[in-house]
């Protein structure tokens, strides 16, 4: 353990960025509390990384329930003591045009992308508060700057994770930092949700150009481990070879 270790709740942390962040943070001396929906996953990584000698706990995790996500915060402080970062990864992305009319998926991206933030937020800003700082990580998309056809909603959840995030850095008064991570094309299963057949299509040549998850968790881990005193506002990690 390093002795600047931190305790680090992750959403969404059973396969992408999530569980490349919490496999990098704990090799990083940080100990781990690691939530999604699909346990049988968290399960086999926190064997893995106490087998490797890191700290780590799972829990269950539904960050579209409010409750779920105050239970998850309120995990890390009991298992660890306190919480000193909460990466809100946990995302979907269902692109179609919007003619398409799919209601369900553009509610769907509403409940897990934006109030699933807000949920975070609310479940760790107060805990925060009471022990004098903590971290807010925002995980977004280069989505929050652009927009390209059959994106709209999505793009507009990552423009309010953008806007949520701006907000909350200015009202914080410098106890609580706040970190926006905008990925370009990550290898992740964020396009297996896409059920429109033309979008799909169109994300296979969009990503034949990406970058590992474990890219974007080496830039949260350099946010993470910047001094107290040090904010890193906005990271946006693209390939190389990206034109977008």
């Amino acid at each position: 353990m390093t002795k600047h270790s931190k305790v680090v709740a992750i959403t969404g942390a059973s396969s992408g960025i999530g569980e490349a962040t919490a496999f990098r943070l704990a090799a990083d001396g940080h100990q781990v509390l690691i939530g999604a929906r699909r346990t049988d996953r968290l399960e086999r990584m926190v064997a893995e990384i106490t087998s490797q000698g890191g700290r780590a706990a799972f829990r269950r995790l539904d960050v579209t329930d409010a409750a779920e996500v105050t239970a998850f915060v309120a995990a890390a402080v009991e298992e660890f003591g306190r919480i000193d970062v909460l990466v809100n990864n946990a995302g979907v992305m269902p692109l179609s045009a919007l003619d398409e009319l799919k209601l369900d998926e553009w509610n769907r991206m509403i409940d897990v992308n934006i109030r699933g933030v807000l949920h975070g937020i609310a479940a760790a800003l107060p805990v925060m508060q009471a022990q004098g700082g903590g971290h807010l990580v925002n995980i977004a998309s280069v989505g929050a700057y652009e927009i390209s056809p059959t994106a709209a909603v999505y793009c507009a959840t990552k423009f309010a994770v953008r806007a949520i995030s701006e907000g909350l850095r200015q009202e914080s008064g410098g106890d609580i930092r706040v970190t926006l991570v905008s990925p370009g094309v990550t290898e992740s299963e964020l396009a297996e949700s896409i059920s429109d057949p033309a979008a799909r299509e169109r994300m296979k040549s969009y990503r034949a150009v990406s970058i590992p998850a474990t890219a974007i968790a080496n830039a949260i881990a350099y946010a993470v481990d910047q001094p107290a005193d040090v904010d890193v506002n906005e990271l946006v990690v693209r390939p190389a070879a990206s034109a977008q």
